[in-house]
């Protein structure tokens, strides 16, 4: 990876905290709003999900052809495959388990905080000792060369 641009992290925390408050401003960093989502009673989480998906798949099908590489990091667009393996599985398993059990993602764990909902330190606890148990266990296994294939 290249050098990055002075104002990368600056701008990552400014994305974040744009991001943040348009999640609490939607009221999708509510548990409720999310659950009620799952059980098939209110589907505004679908038009914003789809919201996101267009505008992503716009700047991911329109920017490799305006740049040649990233402004802020100098890095090229390109298209990063990876595998779809026993990891990927599990993961997903856990984090939509998680989600279901929750009512809420990692990154609008940290937004339901800004929105007053204190029970999520508890939400935001178990994703602490969860990814630490897992890198406990990709670096065990991969201390014994049993390790599976390895996540970027």
């Amino acid at each position: 990876m290249s050098d990055r641009h002075p104002l990368f992290m600056p701008l990552v925390l400014l994305g974040g905290l744009i991001f943040g408050f348009g999640l609490g401003f939607s009221q999708m960093a509510r548990p409720e709003v999310v659950l009620n989502f799952l059980q098939f009673e209110d589907f505004g989480l679908l038009f914003v999900m789809f919201g996101a998906a267009v505008v992503s798949g716009i700047t991911f099908a329109v920017m490799p052809r305006v740049r040649e590489a990233a402004p802020l990091t100098g890095d090229r667009y390109e298209r990063r495959l990876k595998s779809f393996d026993r990891n990927v599985l599990v993961g997903g398993a856990v984090f939509g388990v998680g989600w279901g059990l929750s009512g809420i993602c990692p990154g609008a764990a940290y937004a339901s905080l800004g929105v007053g909902n204190l029970a999520i330190l508890w939400g935001i606890a178990g994703m602490f000792v969860g990814a630490y148990l897992q890198g406990y266990w990709r670096s065990d296994a991969s201390d014994s060369g049993h390790a599976g294939t390895r996540a970027d």
